[in-house]
């Protein structure tokens, strides 16, 4: 009887929707720039950190945290951002999207060029990140 209940209490057990500490996203060819993408069941976003860059932006005063080298997009969201941070989604465990190719997940698209990185979602509103220029659109 013991195990019977075992066995029919581990077919009921939730399964991960995706394993723990999988990361999704990529890096760019030079490995300047990495991007993730976040689901919570709720809400998703795409973010990209990019870890060298000529410019920068004029840091808010309620910024308390690393300024300008941070970009998100929501599934939802009317423009890029540029964000906040005190953390880095950097892993040089993910994999290299090469120029000319393309990442698609859950209605957003990022693509690798020479150029940088560009990512937008279904709206096609979002961002593009380079050494030498960042822009949210």
């Amino acid at each position: 009887m013991k195990s019977s209940l075992l066995a029919f209490a581990l077919v009921l057990a939730p399964l991960p929707a995706f394993a723990q500490g999988a990361s999704t996203g990529f890096l760019s060819p030079s490995k300047n720039i990495a991007c993730q993408y976040f689901a919570d069941g709720k809400t998703a976003d795409i973010r990209c950190d990019i870890m060298e860059a000529t410019v920068s932006a004029p840091k808010p005063k309620d910024c308390e945290l690393e300024w300008g080298r941070a970009f998100e997009i929501s599934k939802a969201g009317q423009s890029g951002i540029r964000i906040c941070h005190g953390d880095t989604i950097m892993d040089p465990k993910l994999p290299v999207l090469n120029y000319g190719q393309t990442f698609q997940r859950d209605g957003f698209t990022c693509k690798s060029d020479h150029s940088g990185v560009t990512c937008f979602n279904a709206d096609r509103h979002g961002f593009s990140i380079s050494r030498n220029t960042q822009s949210v659109f």
